[in-house]
């Protein structure tokens, strides 16, 4: 855990989130700030500051990563209508707090980008 990151905090239980999914590598919770109706963030409960810093050995987190937002989508009665994901890498790529997360985003016809 990186003490000062807040997706760290959140997974540690330091601070209180609105979880949807975890298991003993991941947790899925809402995002503050949602972009749609569903949208929820989901992280690797290890730190890994963004997906350009995944190592060899940490590649299936990737694939994990993708396999809990079909989990989560399934739960939350979005999977057969479709959803959007989305990773952010970086501050230019729109990243704001440094550790890997996916945004899962549905619950409305989404339009071409998110902007």
């Amino acid at each position: 855990m990186a003490e000062t990151c807040l997706f760290c905090r959140i997974a540690a239980g330091e601070i209180g989130s609105e979880i949807v999914y975890q298991d003993e590598g991941f947790l899925a919770f809402r995002d503050v700030n949602p972009q749609a109706p569903e949208h929820i963030i989901i992280i690797p409960r290890i730190h890994i500051a963004s997906v350009a810093d995944l190592s060899e050995e940490q590649r299936g987190v990737a694939g994990d990563l993708i396999l809990v937002a079909n989990k989560v989508a399934e739960q939350l009665g979005i999977a057969q209508k479709g959803y959007r994901l989305a990773i952010n890498c970086g501050p230019e790529g729109g990243q704001v707090i440094p550790h890997l997360h996916l945004h899962l985003l549905g619950g409305k016809k989404l339009s071409d980008w998110i902007g």
